[in-house]
């Protein structure tokens, strides 16, 4: 009984923290006594694997008014969390507040350039760019499957049917584990598998706008808004 109730007690808890901290970015943006929570709040999201661009941006600014404050590790974590929301822009948002002096930091240089492969595609190259630098992405959970999913979105733009070894390097995953995947892509996301050519396998992926142009929409709601929007305030 006594854990019913304690338990609703720690959730409340938990929405009023990050309720606190969205509260604040929006009234009081540029404040330096607020820096310590969006810190705070950034370490949280990576622990609980939420995100909030927002936060983190507001964050960001605030290094700007207050360089010698700056967390190179909290800077890190937001560019990773940043990454992973792919294909959102929210990687070049976040970029375009950090000093140049900073980006040239190796840390970061890895990252920008992480962030190049995955823009263009070049997934062989990012996972093995990434391999080499575990301790910056892999203090993050959720890395790998955020950007697997990534990977799968560009892959849809394509493909209506993927051979076997372009999605194998394209999300770095291989034999009995591939296996595993597919099993719980085809019960749980409507994919198929074919026999390909010789003994290829096939993957059939959802039907989309985008891997079949007859699907697409005749009406002009291309670009969400909330994308544009969140880089007026930036830009003005």
């Amino acid at each position: 009984m006594g854990r019913e109730v304690v338990q609703p007690q720690q959730q409340q808890q938990q929405q009023t923290v990050a309720y606190t901290v969205e509260q604040l970015v929006a009234v009081n943006p540029y404040n330096p006594d607020i820096l310590p929570d969006l810190e705070n709040y950034v370490n949280e999201q990576v622990s609980s694997q939420t995100y909030s661009l927002d936060a983190n941006l507001c964050l960001l600014r605030l290094y700007q008014f207050e360089p010698e404050r700056m967390s190179t590790q909290i800077v890190a974590r937001i560019l990773v969390k940043a990454l992973m929301a792919m294909p959102a822009p929210d990687f070049s948002l976040c970029l375009f507040l950090i000093p140049e002096r900073v980006q040239m930091e190796e840390q970061f240089k890895t990252l920008i350039v992480l962030s190049h492969y995955l823009e263009t595609g070049r997934f062989r190259q990012f996972w093995d760019e990434a391999a080499k630098s575990r301790h910056i992405v892999e203090a993050v959970p959720g890395f790998e499957q955020a950007i697997q999913a990534y990977a799968i979105h560009v892959l849809s733009l394509t493909y209506q049917k993927v051979p076997r070894p372009v999605l194998a390097e394209a999300i770095n995953i291989e034999g009995l584990s591939l296996d595993k995947f597919l099993e719980h892509q085809v019960a749980n996301c409507g994919w198929i598998l074919e026999k390909g050519h010789g003994r290829g396998q096939l993957i059939v992926l959802p039907c989309s706008e985008f891997n079949h142009p007859e699907l697409k929409k005749n009406n002009a709601d291309g670009i969400p808004f909330d994308h544009i929007a969140r880089i007026f305030p930036i830009l003005g």
